[in-house]
């Protein structure tokens, strides 16, 4: 195939011959390029000045582009269409012990292939006009395609003690490209697996969010545990891991329980914070673990743990801590209850409460729930999602009568200050409360008449009058 078939390769190249700078297609783009993978970013190592052949090769493209120019580390970038170009002039790096980040001098094409993370990243296609089209591959990268490996171009321990955030990108590859990691490359993460406290959380995380998000999660998590990563960078799913057996009773191991019910999720959706609900639905299990002489290993309040537990995840980990938090909290909060309610007699009051609480994200909730059943008995699992679907009818029954999910009060605190001539009080959420009830408990219609016949009779029960009547 023609790597740089796409027109705006010859432009680039144009410009970098008037500016008389070699340059090269490098990286990313050429990998997927040959595993044809769509990739819309593009990085161009210049063996000068980048930022100049930027400048110019966006001039030539369309004169009202802007370009980000980057001093610090020497980069230009610009969007075209829907492409994202980078530029960097070629370098040589060097490294402290204490930090990731390298002094940087000037260097040759070689010097760039040579700092690169590994031999898949490490092609380079010339668009030089002696010898455009040239692949650039010393380190056997297209061999390392084929065989599906991934490896680095120098010594691994150098590579990933230099910048240990490589071990990250090394795993996460393997995840998304369905690669092995060389063995080689594998002890030399396990043994530098220290060093990524150097690492920005923010970095870490961004490369444990690549590996959430690819085909089969659990792939990258394994090498994480199997590593000694995650237990440095997410210490509590790594102690989901293990079984304890007392007096021949055993429970599940929680760790890889939790990865299929990812990668069962991961079959239905790509919404990264549904992920991250089935990551944590279980993640208070070891806080809430007890054993109980008759009835075995009990994890009683899990879900409620769980969800408290989830700011602080949240936080130390540097993921959003507003809307996706409070999303993935209620999951982890409720995901128990379409579980039992799946296992009893379906009430409408239960169904009623499950759609308040849940809202609009009663879908993703039954999504997780359904994913949650992992065992190995088929004639049991059968028997589940049979008994799910039941309680799927049912929801949308409910639904359709009684118009619960995103319930909003029929009568609002204003409207009770202004019929019972009342400030604002306890009073009124006491009526609010008693509407709630009666409406979820199934004891009147959700609506506005049939809730403010019932909030008279309930005001005159606590002494209450209107004023006047709406």
């Amino acid at each position: 195939m023609n790597i740089i078939s796409h027109p705006i390769f010859e432009v680039i190249a144009k410009a970098a011959e008037e500016l008389k700078l070699p340059c090269y297609v490098v990286g990313g783009y050429v990998r997927d390029s040959i595993m044809y993978r769509e990739c819309k970013d593009i990085d161009f190592v210049v063996v000068g000045d980048g930022t100049a052949l930027a400048r110019k090769a966006a001039n030539m493209l369309d004169e009202k582009i802007k370009v980000n120019i980057f001093k610090a580390y020497g980069t230009a970038m610009f969007r075209y269409n829907d492409l994202d170009l980078e530029f960097v002039g070629a370098r040589k790096e060097s490294y402290q012990q204490h930090s990731r980040n390298p002094e940087v001098t000037n260097g040759t094409l070689q010097d760039d292939q040579n700092r690169r993370d590994f031999t898949i990243n490490a092609l380079a296609i010339s668009l030089n006009k002696n010898d455009y089209g040239t692949l650039v591959d010393p380190f056997n990268g297209i061999e390392m395609i084929k065989k599906k490996i991934i490896v680095t171009p120098l010594n691994p321990d150098i590579t990933f003690s230099d910048d240990p955030l490589r071990m990250m990108r090394a795993i996460r590859f393997a995840t998304q490209l369905n690669f092995s990691i060389d063995p080689t490359c594998l002890e030399a993460i396990k043994s530098n697996k220290n060093r990524i406290s150097i690492v920005s959380k923010e970095r870490v995380t961004d490369e444990l969010n690549k590996i959430i998000a690819s085909p089969i999660p659990s792939v990258g998590f394994k090498l994480l545990f199997d590593t000694g990563l995650l237990k440095l960078i997410f210490p509590l799913m790594a102690n989901l891991q293990g079984v304890e057996i007392i007096k021949g009773k055993a429970h599940k191991d929680n760790f890889y329980h939790t990865l299929e019910v990812l990668d069962n999720i991961s079959l239905k959706t790509n919404n990264l914070w549904l992920r991250w609900a089935a990551i944590l639905h279980d993640i208070a299990k070891p806080h809430t673990k007890k054993f109980n002489q008759e009835g075995g290993w009990t994890f009683h309040g899990h879900e409620d743990k769980g969800a408290r537990m989830i700011p602080k995840i949240f936080n130390e980990l540097k993921l959003p801590l507003h809307d996706k938090m409070r999303y993935v909290q209620k999951l982890v909060l409720l995901h128990l209850r379409p579980i039992v309610l799946s296992q009893e007699q379906i009430t409408d009051s239960a169904v009623r409460r499950l759609l308040f609480e849940a809202g609009d994200d009663i879908d993703d909730l039954m999504m997780l729930c359904e994913a949650d059943i992992t065992t190995k008995n088929e004639d049991k699992k059968k028997k589940h999602l049979a008994n799910f679907e039941l309680v799927k009818v049912k929801l949308k029954e409910i639904e359709e009568k009684d118009h619960i999910r995103n319930w909003q009060p029929p009568i609002s605190g204003e409207d009770i200050m202004e019929i019972y001539g009342l400030k604002p009080c306890k009073e009124i959420g006491i009526i609010k409360n008693a509407i709630r009830e009666a409406i979820l408990e199934g004891e009147i219609p959700n609506t506005r008449q049939d809730a403010m016949n019932f909030m008279i009779g309930f005001a005159q029960n606590i002494n209450l009058h209107p004023l006047k009547q709406k």
